[in-house]
């Protein structure tokens, strides 16, 4: 029987073992989003992970969602991320660059630029700027001869990240961003190539992709679906049929993993593991939902057929959580409150369990 523990191949990397640590914005990346030496620490605390997937990094400007993220549009940024990319190898670790474009999910105040988006429709509910939360605007639509710049963009940011020392990228395909929105058929009105039908809709993520593949090659190269999700307001229709469809298009490209959410039914999620020829993460909970990942649903989803499972908030305060796993140690609980606050209090202020005699 697999366990958390059994070693696995992914891409061109020999993982230790089958945890994760799942994407999770932090917002402690310096201005003009720049990494810094406290993401170095951070990272490389939990460098035990079988594979550590990065905090969403912006691919440009109006790419960026949230205040104090970071991007990899420059060089400046490449450069502050190479110690945190080292410190994650020099601690034994293995490390994805997550590529969030935030779509319509921005706002003028964070970045100086309208957002943009399959259609001009407001997310739902308000998003972060510096001053605090604000109403979504209305994104301006993408003409369509401007999609494929936007689906170049994770590429570009994909070779960036490669520079700057990653292992890969994952594109956010998820969570109502960028390419969440052009899968679903409230927040994608189009009436071209890229809205309307499943095989339009799922255009734009194969696009992004294609374009990624072509610049660092499958093996670098994962994906983040939540199948069904309704973050920020996105829905989507023939859930089944979209998600077969786009991995059945996906498969073509032999990617180091797909990720997805436990956003769908057990059952809808099962169908798409056996849809999918490749490795697969699952993070087995609702993200920011009222549980978090633990041993239980890790095993289970293990024997469903998951190859590995990611964990989130459970890494926030837990730089060792593989170990705590591995010998049935409690999970410490993280204080909400410093989640997205900045500065080291809630970042580096939790230490691996302290055995006592």
């Amino acid at each position: 029987m697999t366990t958390l523990f059994d070693r696995h191949r992914l891409g061109g990397l020999e993982l230790p073992n089958r945890v994760v640590m799942a994407p999770m914005t932090r917002g402690r990346a310096a201005a003009e989003g720049l990494a810094t030496p406290s993401m170095a620490v951070y990272y490389a605390q939990r460098a035990t992970a079988g594979l550590i997937v990065s905090e969403g990094v912006q691919p440009s400007l109006v790419g960026q969602s949230n205040p104090g993220t970071p991007g990899l549009y420059t060089d400046e940024q490449v450069a502050s991320w190479r110690p945190v990319t080292d410190a994650v190898h020099v601690n034994g670790g293995r490390v994805f660059a997550q590529i969030m474009h935030g779509g319509r999910v921005s706002h003028p105040d964070t970045t100086g630029l309208r957002p943009l988006g399959p259609s001009a429709v407001a997310a739902t509910g308000t998003v972060f700027t510096p001053t605090g939360p604000q109403p979504a605007p209305v994104p301006r639509a993408l003409e369509t001869a401007e999609v494929p710049e936007q689906a170049r963009s994770y590429a570009d940011a994909a070779r960036r990240a490669v520079d700057a020392g990653f292992d890969g990228v994952e594109l956010h395909g998820a969570n109502g961003y960028l390419i969440s929105q052009f899968l679903s058929s409230n927040a994608n009105l189009r009436t071209d190539s890229y809205g309307g039908p499943v095989t339009h809709r799922i255009r734009f993520a194969v696009e992004a992709v294609a374009a990624t593949v072509e610049a660092v090659g499958a093996a670098r190269t994962g994906i983040r679906l939540s199948p069904g999700g309704t973050f920020w307001g996105v829905q989507e229709t023939e859930i089944p049929e979209l998600y077969a469809a786009l991995l059945t298009e996906l498969a073509r490209f032999d990617l180091a993993y797909v990720h997805l959410e436990a956003t769908a039914e057990e059952e809808v999620l099962v169908e798409l593991r056996r849809a999918w020829p490749g490795n697969l993460i699952v993070n087995p909970v609702l993200p920011m939902g009222p549980k978090q990942t633990d041993r239980t649903a890790a095993d289970h989803w293990l024997g469903l057929g998951a190859d590995l499972v990611s964990f989130g908030r459970a890494y926030i305060a837990n730089p060792d959580l593989v170990e705590r796993l591995r010998t049935g140690l409690p999970i410490a609980p993280a204080d909400e409150a410093t989640y997205y606050e900045g500065g080291d209090l809630g970042y580096l202020t939790y230490a691996a369990h302290q055995y006592t005699a």
